[in-house]
This record gives structure tokens, sequence and C-alpha cells, in this order.
């Protein structure tokens, strides 16, 4: 889920730094979930996909159509 969550991302054309600005943290919070250092929790999930225009069930569809994790 995470590989889906970052692509998305990456797709919508958003920085880390614009992300963080968006969920009211800093960019340091985005790069370490982003590098497996810090995990998620689902209202941190959900509240990151939406940040980035993204629906979060559809991302985690994804990733489990993929087999991502």
């Amino acid at each position: 889920m995470l590989a889906a969550l970052i692509q998305a991302r990456k797709d919508a054309g958003i920085t880390q730094v614009k992300l963080a600005a968006r969920i009211g943290q800093r960019q340091t919070f985005v790069s370490k979930y982003e590098l497996g250092e810090r995990r998620l929790d689902v209202a941190e999930y959900i509240a990151i996909a939406r940040a980035i225009g993204a629906e979060p069930f559809e991302l985690m569809q994804k990733a489990e159509e993929r087999g991502l994790r």
C-alpha cells in the first residue's frame, strides 16, 4: 500500500514538501514513511491520500491487486 501511495503522490506531481504542508507536517515526516522508517496509521493514510487527491480505498484495492504492501 505504501508503494501505491508514493506512486499516487508522484503521479499527482506533488513534492514531499508540498504534501507535508498540506497535511500540517514537516517534509521529514513524509520522507520517513516513504522510506519505511515510520509506519502510518489508518487515519494518517487516509489524510495523506486525500491530500494528494487520491481515493484511499482505491489505492488499497490497487495495492491488493498488484500484491504490494
